[in-house]
């Protein structure tokens, strides 16, 4: 009855909440993560990884559409997300990842390069399933413009909102992000605290004159990183204005599709093979000009003290 009377009590005044006495406002985000379908078992592994790494996260099935993906947003609402990462395959081996902001946008479409899951790397780091990470960008996400609108996108993805559902109350990892050679490099490494190696003082006076100094060094730790996984590479493709459509606001000009690649390797091996049958014509009718083939060609004149003509 206690909470039928606050709600009741709520609805009575019809004026919102007021924000908390403390100015902090609550980051409030959930991400829908899912996939297309013809996904490999190493993207799928993938997704799994990065869903246990999001408590704040909603896994949903495969979606079947690959051109109308505008209808992500009705299924963003539905399951009450605010963010969508989504991860197209294409041929069953290009693996292309869409991350949007539900929904006005903007949207970001990344080539997801050497993928690396957590069973295939076997790394000694762990952290605790749900915990919170610290994100680490590179200074260069702060130069670029459309650097600055993926930082946005990466922080409002991979940033655990404090308070979330099934989030724990600890930090323990660190998800670091670096820009090098027009990609995005993406690495997960466990915060590694250990006790410093303890010095015995040989005279007891400067242990009690040190009592104090000692306690305060008992409480400093060695901090290390220790990679955990996965690991993959980012290439971004285009930037979009709107969620899942929109004008593009931005297009990388250098970035080549891995479907075009594999065509010019075969139409290079397809040359390779043209110059070879070529080859073999020109041979075939060098010999035949020669007099040296049996059937076809050019035929010798015959001559009359020819072992055949002479005992014919």
């Amino acid at each position: 009855m206690a909470a039928v009377y606050k709600s009741l009590s709520k609805g009575s005044n019809g004026h919102k909440a007021e924000a908390p006495a403390n100015g902090v406002r609550k980051n409030k985000q959930r991400v829908l993560i899912l996939s297309s379908r013809g996904v490999t078992y190493r993207h799928r592994h993938l997704l799994n990884d990065l869903a246990a790494m999001l408590p704040h996260g909603r896994k949903d099935a495969k979606f079947d559409s690959k051109s109308k993906l505008f209808q992500l947003n009705e299924l963003a609402e539905l399951y009450n997300c605010n963010n969508v990462l989504f991860f197209e395959a294409r041929k069953g081996q290009d693996l292309y990842v869409w991350l949007s902001k539900v929904p006005n946008g903007p949207t970001v479409k990344m080539h997801l390069q050497n993928l690396h899951t957590m069973e295939e790397l076997h790394f000694t780091g762990n952290c605790l399933k749900g915990s919170r990470p610290i994100l680490s960008f590179d200074a260069a996400f702060d130069k670029e413009p459309y650097l600055q609108v993926i930082k946005e996108l990466f922080l409002h993805t991979f940033g655990v909102p404090q308070g979330a559902r099934k989030s724990k109350p600890f930090v323990d990892h660190v998800l670091g992000f670096t820009f090098a050679d027009g990609k995005i490099w993406v690495r997960n490494y466990q915060i590694n605290e250990s006790e410093p190696s303890k010095s015995n003082p040989s005279q007891e006076g400067e242990v009690e004159a040190g009592s104090k100094s000692a306690k305060k060094h008992n409480k400093e730790l060695d901090v290390s990183l220790v990679e955990i996984g996965p690991r993959f590479v980012l290439t971004p493709v285009i930037i979009q204005e709107g969620s899942f459509g929109g004008p593009i606001i931005y297009e990388n000009k250098e970035f080549v599709s891995p479907n075009q690649v594999r065509a010019d390797l075969r139409r290079k091996s397809a040359t390779r093979h043209n110059v070879r049958s070529e080859q073999h014509v020109e041979r075939i009718a060098k010999k035949g000009d020669l007099g040296l083939r049996t059937s076809g060609g050019k035929k010798m004149p015959v001559d009359a003290l020819d072992t055949k003509e002479l005992f014919a």
